[in-house]
């Protein structure tokens, strides 16, 4: 296999990882991915489909039911997770770097993703090494002893979006392998460089054989797959409202736990005693665009509707339109 710390234009095909093994996609196709500054491709990775799902699926659930990963002690898990955050902390620049020319995000957002990625991996991992080793119930009765405890799911099922792809990977993977769970990741197929550039490192860090899976590929082949198939046990997707609807339903058969996080629309609310002075002006429009504009608006969160209060309201929407007119496009560096 080819030294996966190389840059991503010399980056070999080999991006299903299952097993414990990088692989190319059953069918042979491959992807290229564009560089959203110009439209010229600058990767190539797998186009994975049903048959890579499966394959995938296969390798995560016979690491969970066979391997030792759910039977570690938390203290273990939480590890691993740490080492991971050491990593990322560790190829910051590189991976901020990737983030940026696969997203097409600016450089500096792309090295603040990175260090929320491993903030996420350090909460997680702490949270469950926290954690109580069971809820005791009153059963009435002396003579009955009654603990709840938190055990892994399984197999889960995680499909990320393509304006965030670590961030929302890592709010998926870090919390699914605290809790000893296994897991096959599809990151948006526009965006999935960093997110295979993820599973190095939890591989780096320790991680058993087969814990991890990433199959590269489209939402209709991959993600269908995914949402449906009768040895994943839970399926978390990030994402837009007719997608979600449809994982919801290709998951009801078989009864998984599902966790649908999807998009909306968001308004900034300015009220005329926000902007009584100059500088309280300032503030509020910078904010406002802001919210709007960071990451070319690319955000499930952002501002993307403004009311404001009518005394203002003039003012405010000259200067925000004024402000917006600098705004450069071009490359994230």
């Amino acid at each position: 296999m080819a030294d996966r710390t190389e840059h991503p234009e010399q980056r070999d095909h080999r991006t299903i990882h299952a097993g414990g093994e990088w692989l190319e996609a059953v069918s042979g196709a491959t992807r290229e991915i564009l560089d959203p500054a110009d439209g010229r491709p600058f990767a190539v990775v797998a186009e994975g489909d049903e048959k890579d799902t499966d394959l995938a699926v296969a390798a995560a659930r016979t690491a969970f039911d066979e391997g030792d990963w759910p039977h570690i002690p938390v203290v273990e898990r939480a590890a691993v997770l740490h080492r991971v955050a050491d990593l990322l902390v560790r190829d910051r620049e590189r991976l901020g770097l990737l983030e940026s020319r696969d997203a097409g995000k600016t450089l500096e957002e792309g090295r603040v993703d990175i260090d929320c990625v491993a903030d996420a991996f350090r909460y997680f991992a702490g949270l469950v090494a926290t954690e109580a080793p069971g809820r005791v119930v009153d059963a009435g009765s002396p003579d009955i002893h009654s603990v709840v405890v938190h055990e892994p799911v399984g197999v889960c099922a995680l499909i990320t979006p393509w304006n965030y792809p670590l961030l929302q990977a890592s709010w998926k993977i870090a919390p699914a392998l605290a809790a000893g769970n296994t897991f096959v990741v599809k990151p948006s197929e526009i965006t999935p460089l960093t997110t295979v550039a993820l599973i190095d490192l939890l591989i780096e860090a320790g991680l058993p054989s087969g814990v991890a899976g990433i199959v590269t590929g489209p939402g209709h082949t991959v993600g269908a797959r995914l949402a449906e198939h009768p040895d994943v046990d839970l399926v978390s997707f990030t994402g837009g409202l007719v997608s979600g609807t449809k994982v919801a339903q290709a998951a009801a058969p078989t009864v998984k736990k599902v966790a649908l996080e999807l998009g909306g629309k968001n308004p900034n609310v300015v009220f005329a005693d926000a902007c009584a002075t100059d500088e309280a002006f300032d503030t509020a429009v910078d904010q406002a665009l802001n919210a709007a504009f960071i990451h070319s608006g690319q955000v499930c969160s952002a501002g993307s509707r403004l009311i404001v209060e009518e005394s203002v309201r003039d003012r405010f929407v000259a200067e925000l339109a004024h402000r917006a007119e600098k705004i450069r496009l071009g490359r994230g560096t």
